[in-house]
């Protein structure tokens, strides 16, 4: 357990001597620093996100050559509600780190295919999804959804249902897209239990008192009698 606390200790000890070496070679472009969870995640503007993207790739206290997804998240009650974050991977160094970048509907972030191929996949998949636009990207097309689909699946602002839905036309011979019309409105379940949500006295507990009582009365005859 001792060695398993020094190896984690050693770990955080070498993700804050790299977040200080980032920051001394970008000042101006760190927002902000978190270390959580053993992995160090660097929040950066969107216009300096490809020259730290290089610079994190190819420094030879970095070497993060491995991009290993990115991921979005969705915020709606803040002003630049998405954050896109890139999860990266140093073999050389064995360290495992994440960029942050803020935007909202309109901002375009940067791509970074220029950087680590595969990120393509992985903005494609996150523009498909939440809507973020990545500007410079060499196929910006949906990957999971169709072609014609309306909207990002994953915004919390999407309905559940969707807008539209698909069905063959036998007539036509060909899929079309109507709107979404339900067979049945939707219901409010709450899932708490029967006996949750009834008064405090439960089925049974009237028996239990009228029980005590005649308990109680038979004690006091018995004393009456000693």
């Amino acid at each position: 357990m001792e060695q398993m606390n020094e190896i984690a200790e050693s770990s955080i000890d070498a993700l804050q001597e790299l977040a200080d070496y980032i920051e001394s070679k970008f000042p101006n472009d760190v927002d902000e620093r978190r270390i959580a969870n053993g992995e160090l995640a660097l929040v950066v503007p969107a216009s300096s996100l490809v020259r730290l993207a290089k610079f994190l790739r190819d420094d030879a206290n970095c070497l993060f050559k491995q991009c290993m997804d990115i991921c979005g998240v969705d915020y709606p009650d803040r002003e630049k509600r998405f954050e896109v974050v890139y999860n990266l991977l140093s073999m050389k160094h064995n360290l495992r780190m994440r960029l942050k970048v803020e935007t909202d509907e309109e901002m375009p972030v940067p791509s970074v295919t220029s950087v680590w191929p595969s990120a393509g996949w992985w903005e494609r998949e996150v523009w498909d999804l939440y809507g973020v636009f990545f500007s410079d990207h060499p196929d910006l097309r949906r990957i999971l959804t169709d072609y014609g689909f309306e909207g990002h699946p994953l915004r919390k602002d999407f309905p559940l249902t969707g807008f539209v839905e698909p069905r063959y036309d036998a007539e036509q011979r060909r899929v079309v897209y109507e709107p979404v019309r339900l067979t049945q409105e939707f219901r409010t379940f709450d899932f708490m239990s029967p006996w949750e949500g009834m008064t405090p006295h439960l089925p049974g507990d009237e028996k239990a008192g009228e029980a005590g009582g005649a308990a109680g009365g038979d004690e006091g005859a018995q004393g009456s009698k000693s």
